[in-house]
């Protein structure tokens, strides 16, 4: 197949020099995902790391927008209005290709320039070099939608210093480059104007080049920028973040009474209440697992019950469909969430359980 006839479809993967390119070529939509893109990337996969020609992977998104606003929400919203099973297919296969990201044995860089949101996050924070730039808008905004931070969010998340992971998954706040390699979402900012000439550098590694030796390459771009604007909340998020329950966060920001805590309220007061007591454990319970995998097994169980739940209907009806900004949220008060609605987030699944190969 040609390049011209490969650039018509939603990924372009071919080889430029000793690298492996993956374009994300959906610029109109900001790179959304869609199951058959993460299909391509993992043929891509298939054919880069059995090429002993390609030295690195290059991960970037097509337009001037973002690498990717996240996985194809609208066509999952239509499923589920049909009691469909494009959430069981799709987030499985997007799960297991996340974990081959980070054991991908290949340097695998992901440009993070722009927009990177949900499934984005997915394809990019597990990867072995992650590029941010001054563009960067990095969030994990899915308790707006009655979902929680998935692709392994809730692994990342967890291992961000202090409490900053919980303070960013909860509210859905966005991170710029610097904040993102402060919460370890990332670990090189480079000028947005210096990512063509990075970019051909790659292109020019040997094969058998060590992750040292692309860290070392990288390096010499970097803009040396390690912590943004949220790293000077620190001492504050750890307070108000550190508990165990959501009731105990809200009385916390609510005691605090500080400009950040109540604008913090704002946010908090937006998103699903039943998404939001979910999330919390689900990020507990990930500072407590050892691998991704055993994260990315709890977020699945997890997720398909979001698919059969009305919160997550209306979050992206109200999110993505109307735009009313205005979701009607099922139960609507955090102290009204009791365990028996979460409980079930949590069961194991039998047979539809998610494996790894």
């Amino acid at each position: 197949m040609t390049d011209a006839a490969v650039a018509e479809g939603d990924l372009i993967a071919r080889k430029e020099g000793s690298a492996g390119i993956i374009r994300l070529n959906r610029p109109k939509a900001i790179n959304a995902v869609t199951l058959e893109m993460f299909h391509d990337i993992d043929k891509a996969l298939d054919a880069f790391e059995a090429d002993p020609a390609v030295a690195v992977i290059v991960l970037e998104g097509a337009g001037e927008r973002g690498l990717c606003a996240g996985g194809d929400i609208r066509a999952l919203w239509e499923n589920s209005k049909v009691r469909g099973d494009l959430g069981k297919i799709l987030w499985r296969d997007e799960y297991i290709l996340n974990a081959r990201i980070k054991k991908f044995p290949k340097p695998y860089i992901a440009l993070m320039d722009g927009i990177v949101m949900g499934g984005g996050v997915g394809l990019s924070a597990h990867a072995s070099h992650r590029v941010v730039t001054e563009k960067t808008k990095l969030a994990m905004p899915e308790v707006g939608l009655g979902f929680f931070p998935d692709v392994g969010g809730t692994y990342l998340l967890s291992r961000s210093p202090g409490e900053i992971g919980t303070y960013f998954g909860l509210t859905g706040q966005t991170m710029n480059g610097p904040d993102a390699i402060h919460a370890k979402f990332a670990d090189t900012v480079v000028s947005a104007s210096r990512l063509p000439a990075l970019r051909e550098a790659l292109t020019r590694l040997r094969p058998g080049t060590t992750p040292a030796d692309v860290a070392k390459l990288i390096d010499g771009f970097s803009t040396g920028e390690t912590a943004g604007p949220v790293a000077a909340t620190q001492a504050k998020v750890d307070a108000l973040f550190a508990h165990d329950r959501m009731e105990d966060i809200v009385d916390a920001l609510k005691r605090d009474g500080s400009d950040f805590a109540l604008a913090t309220l704002r946010t908090l007061g937006e998103k699903s209440p039943r998404g939001m007591v979910v999330a919390l454990k689900l990020l507990r319970l990930a500072r407590k697992t050892a691998t991704l995998e055993e994260c990315l097994v709890r977020e699945y169980r997890a997720a398909l019950e979001v698919f059969a739940s009305d919160d997550f209907r209306e979050g992206v009806r109200a999110a993505v469909i109307d735009k009313d900004r205005n979701p009607k949220w099922s139960p609507p008060r955090i102290e009204d969430v009791s365990p028996e609605m979460v409980a079930p987030y949590f069961a194991g699944i039998g047979a539809d359980e998610l494996k790894f190969t």
